[in-house]
Formats: structure tokens, sequence, C-alpha cells
């Protein structure tokens, strides 16, 4: 699909979608535990139906109804493909759950997924019995026999990579110690695993880098939960509205939410947006911009929209220590480089990040998304400060994680033009 935007004067009040990090969570917990849950989750994405298709495969039984999932515990199948579409979250949390698990499980994807790195966790799998066949590249089988003990990996590559060994490990019959080595990075994401597993009764106590899970644990059921709202997907109305006289709020997301994107607050801020924050809702208006430093470390899924913001902010910002946006959807930094570059932006990349040298607006122009869902929608968010139209190749890419993200774009004061296509619009390469 093709989406030609224009939003000359964004503003009003929308409500954000569940958080697709905590309904993974959710929806693995109840697919593990000892009778039947009901996960309260208004709205899906091409991700989280990833999660429930391949639970099902496992052998759970999982319906949606009004916004409701009914989940049935997993019933052990012996053989079993699960098809992880392009969603690196449902990939990396279930490949150690199939190997505690037992039964031939073979997992496959498509787009990037095939060739994102799991070897880390692969060999840390194998070093404690685990049958692994995996040549760096999907379709990947695991064979079981995990056992339990001492389980050693890198912080600083994918916490997705911890939280899969944090659901696996209580399954086991021994006790167990995740030792994380060197820096932890998207640490606020290991924390809402240890949340959601800890709401279905799982002992896992985090201390330093260590963290330790008891044996023989059974996961139990509370019932019903309700998703709570998705800070990483408020930060593209946030940021919008930070590119707005009259600002944009943004309702449904926790103040004390454990989620790491909720630092786009503070980010803006430095920025010089004009924010409120509420128990439940965030306001955000545009003031003078100007250049900042940015850590990436803990947030890299907030750069590409970021960026936008720094493009019309004055002077010169710097952020860093995001070499693992490589290995996303597609290399987040050459892409969200060429997005920029295409937008009319002045922008280059680092060794670990991306330097944007601010100016009064952007041009518009034709972008491609990469198959980026999160560069589809930063470069829409863009078109708030643009001369002409932004003009989105691949568009679809939004359904990744946020299915009616246009609509709600036109809910703002957006117009969108949209035209399918009968290919997906792609290159080879985002490096200019």
């Amino acid at each position: 699909m093709i989406a030609k935007v224009t939003c000359k004067n964004p503003h009003g009040v929308i409500e954000v979608i569940p958080s697709k990090s905590v309904a993974h969570r959710l929806l693995i917990c109840a697919a593990l535990s000892d009778k039947d849950t009901e996960i309260v989750c208004p709205a899906s994405s091409l991700d989280i139906a990833a999660t429930a298709r391949c639970l099902e495969s496992l052998g759970a039984q999982i319906t949606e109804k009004d916004g409701v999932y009914r989940v049935s515990p997993i019933k052990k199948r012996e053989e079993a493909e699960l098809f992880c579409g392009e969603s690196g979250s449902t990939l990396r949390f279930l490949i150690p759950v199939a190997a505690a698990l037992g039964g031939r499980i073979t997992f496959t994807g498509e787009g990037r997924l095939p060739t994102r790195p799991c070897s880390p966790l692969t060999e840390c799998l194998k070093a404690r019995g685990a049958g692994i066949e995996y040549d760096g590249a999907l379709p990947l089988i695991t064979l079981g026999g995990l056992l339990p003990g001492h389980f050693t990996i890198a912080g600083n590559i994918s916490s997705q990579f911890i939280t899969g060994l944090i659901f696996a490990l209580p399954l086991l019959s021994g006790d167990s110690v995740i030792d994380i080595t060197g820096k932890i990075e998207s640490l606020p994401y290991i924390n809402i695993t240890l949340q959601a597993v800890r709401e279905f009764g799982i002992i896992a106590e985090f201390e330093g880098n260590k963290i330790r899970i008891p044996g023989n644990q059974k996961y139990v059921s509370p019932g019903r939960l309700t998703v709570e709202g998705d800070w990483s997907n408020a930060a593209f109305w946030a940021c919008l509205g930070a590119l707005s006289e009259e600002g944009i709020t943004v309702s449904g997301v926790r103040k004390e939410s454990l989620q790491g994107d909720r630092a786009v607050m503070d980010i803006l801020s430095r920025f010089g947006a004009e924010v409120i924050q509420g128990e439940d809702f965030i306001s955000v208006r545009r003031k003078n911009l100007t250049a900042v430093r940015i850590d990436a470390s803990e947030i890299p899924d907030l750069v590409p929209v970021l960026t936008v913001v720094a493009a019309v902010a004055n002077g010169e910002t710097l952020i860093y220590n995001a070499s693992r946006l490589r290995i996303k959807e597609s290399d987040r930094i050459e892409s969200t480089v060429a997005m920029l570059r295409a937008l009319g932006a002045s922008a280059e990349p680092t060794s670990d990040g991306i330097r944007v040298f601010g100016k009064r607006a952007l041009a518009g122009g034709k972008v491609d998304s990469y198959n980026d869902h999160r560069i589809a929608m930063s470069a829409a968010v863009a078109a708030a400060v643009a001369e002409n139209a932004v003009e989105i190749c691949g568009a679809e890419a939004v359904r990744k994680s946020y299915g009616d993200f246009f609509e709600k774009y036109e809910e703002l004061g957006a117009s969108v033009e949209r035209k399918e296509v009968q290919e997906k619009w792609h290159h080879k390469s985002a490096k200019n």
C-alpha cells in the first residue's frame, strides 16, 4: 500500500492501543497456566496474532471475541510447526519454552526474521542439554531435553533471550540461575516479563545480574487480566504533539508503568516541548525545540520517531548506543537516515547511532518503509512538519503493531490517501 499523508494542523485526543509487549507475555503465561484465562486486549496486531497462533500450534486453545482473548492451557504435542511471521518477540520468547516442553518443534518466519540472530540463545540452551537444529537462519528446530541449572547469556544483545528463559525455567525439574554478563540493555522489558510471570504465581528473584528461578513451579491463572496501554505506540502521538501548535493528548497510558518507552516524556521535555502527564494521560504541545543528546540503549524503538522531532529542533542532535537497531525489521540506523533524507532532513549514520541537524521544516516527498512499521509511522508523523505531502511506499507495514494507525491519524486532522498495489514496495538495502 502507498499512503499519501498531509497534516497541517494535528490536534485532539486519542486513546492508546494495548501494549504489544505486555500482550505477548500475558498470552504466553496464560497458555502455560493451570486453567483458562481471559485477557482483555481491545486491539490486536500481526505480532500479537503471531504469538496467539504459535501458542495454538503448541497445543493451546485461543479464541478472541470483542477484544477479549480466552486462553486454554497447552496440551503438549510431540510435533508442531510455529510460523512466527515477522515477530522477533514470538520467536525468541517461545524457543526456550519449546525446549522445556519437549517434542519436535519447528520455528519458521518471513521477512527479515529468518536471519535475525538467535545463536546466543540457542548456544545457551544447548549448553544445558537442549537439542536444537539451527544453522544461523530459520527454520530452527527444538527437540526438548532442556535441563535446569546455570544459564549464561550476554545482556547487551537482546532482552528477548532473557525473557524466553524466564518463561521456560520455572517448568524444569530443578532450580536455575540466569547469569547475565556485561551491561544489561532494555532492562525495562525484563522487568515487564518478571511482572507478568508473577501475576501467574511464578517466583523469580532478580538480584544484581542474576535471576534465580526455582524449578517445579506451576503457572496459576489469575482468571482475568487487562493489557495496559502501549507507551511505544503512544510515543508516535506524543512526538506528533511536540510538532503541533495546538497539541495532542493521549489517554490510557499509565504514569507508573514499567514500560521503558515512557521515557519519551522526559526526552520531549528536554527537546523543549510542553509536556503534561497525569495518572493515565499525557498532553504534548510544541514550543521552541532545541537539539539534545539521547542514549538509546534502553529505548531503541523510540529512535525513528525521535529523529523526526530532532529534524526540526535547533542544533545537532546525537543519538548513541543504538547499535542493536541494525538487527530490527530493517537496519533501522540506515533506514531511518534514508527516511529523513528523502523528506529533506539533514542526517547521517554514526558507528552506533544517528546524527541529525535540525532545520525549520522538511520538504516532504516519497519514502520507503523498508517493510518496517516504525519507519512507516515515523514518516507519517513527519508530515506534520513537511511543506509537501509525505508518500509512504510499503505503508501496510504499520499492521505489524498498529493496524488502524492511519485511521487514528485521520481523527487528529491528517489526510491520508491510500492506494493498494499488487507488490510490496521494497529495496534490498536502506543504505544511501
